[in-house]
């Protein structure tokens, strides 16, 4: 995709109308996890080195286009100035006469924060009117929420096709990496898919199949596989209606010369819970009582060597029950050596979803890798081969 960056657009002396997501958590009225506000720090200052002034759009929970005095933004500012280092001013609307005046008020080394653009029924619906007068405060447009590019909203891809628009610092970063890992990546190029169903990821596993050359299946998701090849998983958890779907996935895969990688040994236990007595057993000798909970060592031996024969890595899911030990010890490995080939630079390896980070920042894996994406349902879409509006609307603006 054509999109442009800050360094491509005039911002001196403009108002720049900045989509974010600090959809952070708080509490009693203080944010508790700064991460996302950390993450946009670098777009903010360069918007403001550059001579722009940043004015942030952005929405706060699901108030359904209702004003929801819980859900406004107005608690975030302390922790945006001292991420920022700068005066934070705050308008009560994203719209109308609140905002017009805010933005009018705007000095250079100020950033301006508007009121949760949800609080419009109009902004989920994509309504152009909102857009227009969302649009109408600036004079160009920067997203860089990637997160919420999956969604076409009012400011996330209205706003793109009324002002000179470009992609944020954080946006271009998930763009760059995700290009890398599956727009044109280095081969070979190898993908870990874990979780709990297979039913959540048909069309993520529909498009990998024939993107990447090793794709390793993890989690409840390798029982479905292994059921597909008749083979009994005891009590594990597996979606056995979806035996015929795995089936497919394998046989395309198959066409497109992809190799799927399923455990070859399994740990078993007869009870869900930390430190429960377990055994390790080949793939097809889990006992009738038992359930699989994690692939066993011959299976991270293997997928360890299809790493040290890739270029390029895209992991989506923990490839056993990675919250409790020893459960997580396939993860651990897998991610660990992972880990290792990107600090070597024999490796890219970029992954995302919320279990995923979980599982590779557990391992203590996660600092190591190419790139972390944090945005979860777009990441997936992504993954998924789906056009992203947010995404797409950059685009069109070459």
């Amino acid at each position: 995709m054509a999109w442009k960056t800050l360094d491509e657009v005039d911002l001196d002396g403009k108002v720049v109308l900045v989509r974010v997501d600090i959809n952070v958590p708080v509490e009693n009225g203080k944010v508790t996890d700064a991460t996302r506000i950390e993450k946009i720090v670098p777009t903010v200052q360069d918007i403001m080195s550059k001579g722009g002034k940043p004015v942030l759009l952005a929405h706060f929970g699901r108030p359904k286009g209702q004003v929801v005095p819980e859900m406004s933004l107005e608690p975030l500012v302390p922790a945006l100035e001292k991420a920022f280092g700068f005066p934070v001013k705050f308008a009560k609307d994203c719209v109308g006469g609140p905002a017009k005046e805010a933005v009018g008020a705007l000095q250079k080394g100020e950033v301006l924060l508007l009121e949760n653009t949800r609080f419009h029924a109009g902004e989920e619906k994509n309504d152009p009117m909102l857009a227009a007068e969302m649009g109408a405060l600036g004079e160009v447009y920067v997203n860089d929420a990637f997160s919420a590019a999956h969604r076409a909203h009012a400011s996330t891809e209205g706003i793109a096709k009324i002002l000179p628009a470009a992609a944020g610092r954080l946006m271009e970063a998930e763009l760059k990496a995700l290009e890398a890992a599956l727009g044109d990546p280095e081969r070979p190029v190898t993908a870990v898919v874990g979780g709990a169903k297979v039913s959540t990821k048909l069309d993520l596993l529909g498009n990998l199949v024939a993107k990447v050359d090793h794709l390793i299946i993890g989690g409840g998701m390798a029982n479905t596989f292994l059921v597909a090849q008749g083979i009994d998983v005891g009590k594990s958890l597996a979606e056995r209606d979806m035996a015929g779907t795995a089936q497919e996935i394998m046989e395309k895969a198959k066409d497109a010369g992809c190799k799927i990688h399923l455990p070859v040994d399994v740990v078993v236990a007869r009870e869900f819970k930390a430190g429960a007595e377990n055994e390790t057993v080949a793939n097809d000798a889990c006992p009738a009582d038992a359930m699989i909970l994690d692939a066993g060592p011959k299976s991270v031996e293997e997928i360890t060597k299809v790493f040290e024969n890739s270029r390029t890595l895209i992991w989506n899911g923990p490839l056993g029950a990675f919250e409790i030990a020893p459960f997580d010890a396939a993860t651990n490995a897998a991610a660990a050596k992972a880990a290792e080939l990107t600090r070597d630079e024999k490796l890219i390896s970029v992954a995302g979803g919320g279990d995923t980070v979980a599982a590779l920042n557990k391992a203590d894996a996660a600092k190591d890798f190419s790139y972390i994406s944090t945005a979860g349902g777009a990441f997936l879409e992504w993954m998924e081969g789906k056009v992203l509006p947010g995404v797409a609307a950059l685009d069109q603006q070459n």
